[in-house]
């Protein structure tokens, strides 16, 4: 069996500090800190560091949020595109590269403008650098392609965990977090994935604003609360007793740190905009994405509780921390775009993306921390370059992502743009059937995820250990975003 004809699935799920600063403080972009009693040793803001990946489950169509504006690509583009195509005069401009943004997500030309965002063309799961002869070569079977090629489940786990191999159980993220020795798993807002495990943890999975978490609001006081807080007696008089299995050992101290994190947390977490636990700055800057006191969209309540355990982070404890969040929707076979008047369901994911992605930069900016965040984007794979006959598009493989924070070096682009041509040297077809714009990779996720992690403060050796595959690309070790 041919590479092209591997088997394609059906998509997975989208998915403040009490006492943090005063309001005027935050609303003045000071510098938030936290009394060090929280935590002795607190991290100052100069030394943490945090990354956040937002996830766009369903595949992203990267063809069609970042588009060629020169005179011949953008021709070629409008060509194949057809009724996908957008007016080169509807882009959002970077003035400084030859490419603009979908018009749905004018929400981030000022990052642009301050060059705090990048775009990084052509990224996807490989296990070493490939051409389009070397991949039309090699058997279906080779471990040098990636797992089923073109499934939704199988490329969310090569690019949640790396390499080519979607039976890795453990995911860069949770790699990283356990080699670098950080002081909490990676953080997670969103449903399942792979990005956060390791070999010792899973993500922690925290909820949305306004909602609960651990036994917040349990009373022995509350009738309905009696057994719970009993039976948390109870267990705590068993962890209190010394185990000589060691197994046992290794649950009470699993099950101790949880019921002390969701202490810690649960104040922070159930916070809405404007409540007591709330910080002043994140709420101003998330203000356009609220209404009646709620965040508007998922990924932007997603953002905005992560934005607020980067202003607790004395209380969330440790200066490294990985974040997890994620949106569902863009497995856009058919209805990708009505027409150039109303865009389509794609469009309204890219300006709940771009709107949210937005707010997030400029809470981080008010609060003083936008050179120690960054977020980044993944997706499934991208999508057919041409559109199939129901004005939407298909599985494919390469894919743009985005790069968003202060320490971001904007105001250019960073990869290899692929050939446009159908059939050209980027595109895995050769029979007529296959021309469709499937592009071969030209950075792999593996390079995605060590320049980020680098920035993190990662050693080249623990690289090694975190991403197995990044020697496969020798001195191209960092794709130089950040």
């Amino acid at each position: 069996m041919h590479p092209l004809s591997h088997k394609t699935h059906s998509s997975s799920p989208s998915g403040s500090d009490l006492g943090l600063c005063s309001r005027r403080d935050c609303l003045g972009g000071a510098l938030v800190t936290a009394a060090s009693s929280l935590m002795p040793g607190a991290a100052r803001a100069a030394e943490y560091k945090a990354l956040v990946c937002l996830f766009l489950y369903g595949g992203n169509d990267g063809m069609n949020m970042v588009i060629p504006t020169d005179a011949t690509r953008y021709a070629q583009y409008a060509s194949v595109r057809g009724p996908l195509a957008l007016p080169r005069g509807s882009l959002v401009p970077w003035s400084s590269i030859d490419f603009g943004l979908h018009p749905s997500m004018s929400a981030l030309s000022g990052a642009w403008a301050e060059g705090a965002l990048a775009p990084v063309f052509n990224v996807g799961p490989l296990g070493r650098p490939m051409s389009k002869t070397e991949f039309r070569a090699l058997a279906s079977s080779s471990t040098l392609l990636p797992s089923n090629l073109y499934s939704h489940s199988d490329q969310q786990t090569l690019w949640q965990a790396s390499g080519t191999s979607s039976m890795t159980r453990t995911g860069w993220g949770g790699r990283a977090a356990q080699v670098l020795g950080m002081s909490n798993p990676v953080i997670s807002l969103s449903r399942g994935g792979r990005f956060g495990m390791s070999t010792s943890a899973l993500a922690l999975q925290l909820p949305l604003p306004g909602e609960r978490f651990g036994l917040d609001g349990a009373s022995a006081d509350d009738i309905r609360w009696r057994p719970m807080a009993a039976r948390k007696v109870a267990l705590e008089a068993i962890y209190a007793t010394p185990q000589s299995n060691v197994l046992m050992n290794a649950f009470v101290r699993q099950h101790l740190d949880a019921v002390g994190i969701a202490d810690r947390l649960a104040t922070l977490l159930k916070a809405l905009p404007g409540q007591p636990g709330s910080v002043a700055a994140i709420d101003l800057a998330f203000a356009p994405l609220t209404v009646n006191g709620r965040i508007t969209t998922p990924v932007a309540q997603q953002l905005y509780q992560i934005a607020k355990l980067i202003a607790g982070r004395a209380t969330v404890r440790g200066d490294r921390q990985i974040f997890f969040a994620s949106m569902g929707g863009f497995d856009t076979h058919s209805g990708q775009y009505y027409n150039n008047a109303t865009l389509g369901h794609h469009a309204d994911l890219l300006k709940q993306m771009a709107d949210a992605m937005a707010a997030f930069h400029q809470a981080m900016k008010y609060i003083g921390m936008g050179p120690q965040v960054t977020l980044f984007t993944e997706s499934d794979f991208g999508r057919t370059f041409k559109p199939n006959s129901t004005k939407g598009t298909d599985h494919a493989w390469g894919n743009h992502q985005l790069v968003l924070g202060s320490a971001v070096r904007g105001h250019t682009a960073y990869g290899v743009y692929p050939n446009l041509a159908l059939g050209g040297p980027d595109d895995v077809g050769l029979s007529p059937g296959e021309l469709l714009g499937r592009w071969v990779p030209t950075c792999s996720v593996d390079q995605y995820a060590a320049t980020l992690l680098r920035w993190m403060g990662a050693t080249e050796a623990q690289l090694d250990t975190i991403l197995p595959n990044l020697a496969n690309f020798g001195a191209r070790r960092s794709l130089g975003f950040i």
